[in-house]
């Protein structure tokens, strides 16, 4: 639901490019965005709108208003819906083995340390910093089993102004989990994962609900059937999120039916893990009846392409899920994706969707290679990393419209030393898009405001 709107308070004047409807950007030059104490947008109006000029003119006269300069474009702030909190240490690296081999040799070590809150708050300050750097205005982090890390995770969201969804990591299996890193029990996850939620919900710092709790099965290799049917109970008792991993690999999927005999979507169900407010990160082996089944249920996918590049053995596809009418965003997947960027998250989900139409293998004839009419537009990936990412969390948030929340960012393409050349002469609004995704860097990315909050500056 969009939120109610109060008298506006502030105001910023931009070329704003937005995506409301999937594949298509709309485009809105010297547009004047005004909006409310609360960081809901009042108004957004067109020079030729009669309010415009005498709006403007009140705002700049209260210095109030923002005014981006040639060169620089107002855009929705990035959503990551799928983020490995502790995992920032490891970005970039470790990318070399299968996703059971790299969990084992790498992850839960790493995870394992967040014992220890001092090792906890340096990475977790880092992180947030350079999210919200990135433009990443909302992000879903996974955490790790070690809730007092979890809770420090949560106070540097809110201490920093990041919109996010936390989870406690729950994974307590001896059977898919190392000794040195699992819950105790099903039960202590459990408890443990009920008391993070009433940690956010009631946190003094936290009264306008920036920061949410979020359920979280690690996936279904390393948890117990126990575990699973009781965060499912805690799930229909409260009104937190879900996140968890979903036939990821060629690994994962035949574990899961292997154990299950059937698919990782229908054991979320049967468990009560399938609802609308569940976020299914990768999903690159659901087949049609999974689809209708995340759709049935208003669940969302978190589309990572990048990382699916190198542990999941098969391309997602996207444009089967669209047609499903299944809620589906981008996940960087920190650190299995190698990088923190939303756009480059959205400019892989378009190179991964031509490979899946194209194909990989050259022996094979070009009209049998690949699967037929499965790219997407940079129109629809921009999308994906905004509307998308918002529709997927039922939070109004993705679109720069009256009613939703003021998460945006000005990437600025006239900083020194950048590779996000505008040539106004020849770049049309769709050019100057595919630019921005496949050519932002942190420092493009001049100013950050979330919930009408400016938490970043520019710095030239």
């Amino acid at each position: 639901m969009i939120g109610s709107t109060g008298t506006a308070l502030t105001a910023v004047v931009a070329s704003v490019l937005d995506a409301p409807t999937r594949g298509e950007l709309r485009v809105r030059h010297e547009a004047l965005v005004t909006v409310d104490q609360a960081g809901i947008i009042v108004s957004v109006l067109d020079p030729s709108d009669s309010e415009y000029e005498q709006l403007r003119d009140r705002f700049a006269r209260n210095g109030h208003l923002t005014e981006l300069e040639e060169g620089q474009f107002l855009l929705p702030g990035l959503i990551d819906l799928h983020n490995h909190a502790p995992q920032w240490p490891q970005l970039g690296k470790a990318l070399d083995v299968p996703l059971e081999v790299w969990l084992n040799r790498y992850t839960f070590p790493l995870e394992a340390k967040y014992a220890d809150l001092g090792f906890a708050g340096e990475v977790y300050e880092s992180l947030v910093d350079s999210m919200i750097g990135n433009g990443t205005t909302t992000a879903v982090y996974f955490a790790t089993t070690h809730l007092p890390a979890t809770k420090l995770l949560v106070d540097l969201c809110i201490e920093k102004g990041q919109r996010a969804l936390v989870g406690k990591v729950a994974m307590d299996d001896p059977d898919g989990c190392p000794d040195f890193y699992r819950d105790e029990s099903a039960a202590t996850a459990i408890a443990a994962t009920a008391e993070l939620i009433d940690y956010v919900e009631s946190h003094p710092g936290n009264r306008d609900g920036l920061v949410l709790p979020a359920i979280t099965p690690r996936f279904i290799p390393s948890c117990t059937d126990e575990l699973m049917a009781g965060l499912g109970e805690l799930a229909t008792h409260s009104s937190a999120h879900i996140q968890t991993h979903c036939s990821e690999s060629d690994w994962a999927h035949s574990y899961g039916v292997s154990r299950f005999g059937q698919t990782d979507t229908a054991t979320y169900r049967d468990f009560g893990l399938l609802t609308s407010k569940t976020v299914l990160a990768h999903s690159n082996f659901v087949n049609a009846q999974d689809l209708a089944m995340i759709a049935d249920a208003g669940a969302a996918v978190a589309h990572c392409p990048l990382s699916n590049v190198y542990f999941a053995n098969a391309v997602f596809p996207t444009r089967d899920a669209f047609a499903a009418d299944v809620h589906i965003g981008l996940g960087t997947d920190v650190s299995g994706g190698p990088g923190p960027s939303v756009f480059s998250a959205a400019a892989s989900a378009v190179a991964a969707s031509r490979v899946r139409e194209d194909g990989v293998d050259p022996i094979v004839t070009a009209d049998e290679r690949g699967v037929p009419d499965s790219r997407i537009s940079f129109a629809e990936a921009f999308w994906m990393a905004t509307t998308g990412g918002g529709e997927a969390l039922r939070l109004p948030i993705g679109v720069l419209s009256p009613g939703y929340s003021f998460d945006a960012i000005a990437i600025d393409t006239a900083v020194p030393e950048t590779d996000l050349n505008i040539w106004p002469d020849i770049d049309s609004s769709l050019d100057v898009l595919q630019k921005i995704i496949n050519n932002t860097v942190r420092r493009n990315v001049s100013r950050v405001w979330i919930q009408g909050v400016l938490v970043k500056s520019p710095s030239r």
